[in-house]
């Protein structure tokens, strides 16, 4: 079976165009790990940009790229327009039996919806959701990508939701859904090393942004202080250049740094993400909005302690996982308790955490599922 897997490559959302090597959302990385186990899969995998760039012609033996050279004139001003003719000349040359738009973010759903073959779409992001929430103006970016979402999930053959929380929000616009977590990266199930014992350390992963709430983390991280407890909040991610959340989270975090209890270590390359999970005892993630929290798998399958907010797609994950402990939204105190009692309880973290999270989210398990999905799609053609 041929399959087209429209997705972005991260290289033209950070303007990094003299990179050699692609790079993807973690979904989709983890996705093309599983997908490189099932040999009856071929597998071209096509993103737009505004810059050419080398790149690798294969990914992996069964896997090929395909990078589009598009002009700025044809992305969001003019609805994506020129992405969809150069996915659709790229498609007409390799005709494929299925067409994958990854995500509504961007251009690949909408490219995929008009590329002419039969076609499904993921939801990584809620956008129409994130444009109600965020109040956004007209105009603005996520007020074209919720009104371009809902023109897009109505006319493809079906979606692949992330959650519960996703499907819940989408399945009154599309035909058909299927619910299909993510899957994590293969990293994250390689063996755990065994540590003698892990310093009283809880890590927060994700671009520092309002919807991720590591600001309001430093106020928690504070009222532990205050108690005279040892432990220390890590924090790594990508920080948007220019943008006031940002600049207040460095700000704030700098005394706390001084006292020893805080640290924030930046963006970590892929290939040290695993061994910053090893390195402490437990994860945090509270944000005000998730589809689904690759993070909240990532910290169980490691068996690590995790705290989160009790909403979107963090709620399928932690269900019934050792280990996992749920707040409400703004249960700052309740979470704040939590993670008191886990201190001065010597700050254990789970042992069987990292079954359950392979039995759900292997790379070989999704994609197997995602190839079951492409078959049932080829069987009902409209």
């Amino acid at each position: 079976m041929k399959i087209a897997f429209l997705t972005t490559d991260d290289r033209e959302h950070q303007r990094c165009y003299t990179e050699t090597v692609p790079r993807f959302p973690v979904g989709c990385t983890s996705l093309f790990q599983g997908f490189e186990r099932l040999p009856e899969l071929e597998v071209h995998v096509v993103s737009c940009t505004q810059q050419p760039m080398v790149s690798p012609e294969k990914l992996a033996p069964n896997i090929w790229f395909h990078s589009l050279h598009v002009p700025k004139i044809g992305w969001l001003r003019t609805g994506y327009q020129g992405c969809i003719r150069a996915a659709r000349r790229k498609l007409k040359e390799l005709k494929p039996d299925v067409v994958h738009g990854a995500g509504t973010e961007r251009d690949c759903a909408i490219s995929a919806v008009f590329s002419g073959f039969p076609n499904v779409v993921t939801i990584h992001g809620n956008m129409a959701e994130l444009a109600r929430l965020f109040k956004a103006p007209i105009g603005s970016f996520y007020w074209l990508a919720a009104r371009l979402e809902n023109f897009t999930l109505r006319r493809t053959r079906g979606v692949l939701c992330n959650s519960t929380y996703t499907e819940g929000l989408v399945r009154s616009r599309a035909r058909k859904t299927w619910l299909l977590p993510h899957a994590l990266r293969s990293a994250f199930f390689e063996p755990i090393p065994e540590t003698a014992s892990r310093s009283c350390v809880l890590l927060n992963a994700g671009f520092v942004v309002p919807r991720k709430r590591q600001l309001e983390l430093l106020d928690v991280a504070e009222a532990l202080h205050q108690r005279g407890l040892k432990f220390e909040f890590r924090f790594i991610g990508f920080i948007p250049p220019a943008t006031p959340y940002a600049a207040a989270f460095l700000e704030k975090i700098k005394p706390l740094t001084a006292k020893g209890f805080a640290r924030f270590l930046g963006a970590q390359p892929e290939n040290q993400l695993v061994r910053a999970f090893d390195a402490v005892a437990g994860v945090i993630h509270f944000p005000t909005e998730e589809a689904f929290g690759n993070v909240v798998g990532e910290a169980l399958a490691r068996n690590l302690k995790f705290f989160g907010a009790n909403l979107g797609g963090i709620k399928d994950i932690a269900r019934e996982a050792p280990g996992a402990e749920l707040f409400a939204r703004d249960d700052w105190a309740g979470l704040t308790e939590a993670i008191a009692r886990w201190i001065e309880a010597g700050h254990p973290r789970p042992t069987e955490a990292a079954a359950v999270m392979r039995q759900r989210y292997h790379p070989e398990v999704v994609a197997q599922r995602h190839l079951e999905i492409y078959r049932e799609v080829l069987s009902t053609r409209s």
